[in-house]
């Protein structure tokens, strides 16, 4: 008499989970994989060929100031933006219509002309205002009922005697790029700022919140998250811009590169090497801001998928 075995049953596989799986491979950065090992090959197969150890010598210095420079006037330029949304939520119509206008003309103007203007016409001038406004303070007295006189003679000293030299150019090059992308920030900022729901700032004034504490607690807040994937890729570009910075002779990656190619005539190796530091740069910055887009997309991933 045979005693039947009990049937194991096989699991089945979820086709849903099979086809997650494949889009996830799909979607996988091959390419930087494919880029990264192209790169490493390139480095490992020229490091003891001449002139590349030197190259890479001279253009490893002129890394930290293309990275200084690039957080310097990207910081300025976010401060600079956020206080040109604000300005532009303004319901004063002189204040709207002036802050519009410098968007809209820093926005229309190159970025090297821009850092050529600053450079050379605009902070000449304003250095050129302040010679001869220290000329003035230097005997000029006020007179205060309590205080007694007061004079300006030191300020009025250093005033005048501030020269044009004195403004280094990497500061003068932080100016440009910082005004230039302020207006480009201040455009991010108020998509932001325009993407929380009209229905919260009501609700905020129901409960008495006024204007600014409106702002400061409910709104940027939110805008915050919107804003920080294009923050990061505005970046990424300051970074590649900030090459410009070499025309006025900032000692940057570019400009490493130029005077290292000028006196050697290597310009092929030079630039090899200019353009793969740049991309290096950029890679992990991009990689850095796809990593932060993933953790702050992740509830809406969960639900796609």
């Amino acid at each position: 008499m045979s005693v039947a075995s009990p049937s194991t049953e096989v699991p089945r596989v979820n086709p849903q989970k099979r086809n997650i799986l494949i889009r996830r491979i799909s979607r996988a950065p091959w390419w930087l994989l494919v880029l990264a090992l192209l790169i490493i090959w390139f480095a490992l197969s020229v490091h003891d060929k001449h002139p590349y150890p030197t190259v890479f010598r001279a253009v490893k210095q002129g890394v930290v100031t293309t990275i200084w420079v690039s957080l310097v006037a990207y910081a300025v330029a976010l401060i600079l933006g956020l206080i040109v949304a604000l300005l532009r939520r303004s319901s004063n119509f002189i204040v709207y219509q002036m802050v519009t206008l410098y968007v809209e003309a820093v926005r229309g103007i190159p970025t090297l002309v821009l850092v050529y203007y600053m450079a050379l016409a605009f902070i000449p001038k304003v250095v050129s205002l302040g010679n001869d406004l220290g000329e003035q303070l230097m005997t000029y007295r006020l007179v205060l009922p309590v205080l007694g006189t007061i004079t300006f003679h030191s300020l009025g000293t250093w005033m005048a005697e501030f020269q044009i030299r004195d403004v280094d150019n990497a500061y003068r090059a932080i100016i440009g790029l910082s005004i230039s992308y302020s207006a480009f920030l201040s455009e991010i900022y108020r998509a932001g700022i325009e993407s929380v729901s009209q229905g919260q700032i009501e609700a905020a004034k129901s409960l008495g919140m006024t204007r600014w504490q409106t702002m400061r607690l409910i709104v940027l807040p939110q805008a915050f998250r919107v804003v920080l994937p294009p923050l990061g890729n505005d970046f990424i570009a300051m970074l590649k811009e900030s090459s410009l910075v070499s025309v006025l002779g900032v000692q940057d990656i570019t400009r490493r590169g130029q005077t290292y190619a000028a006196s050697t005539f290597t310009f092929f190796q030079v630039y090899n090497v200019v353009a793969l530091t740049y991309l290096v740069l950029t890679l992990t910055l991009s990689l850095a801001v796809k990593t932060m887009e993933w953790y702050l997309d992740r509830g809406k991933q969960r639900e796609a998928d």
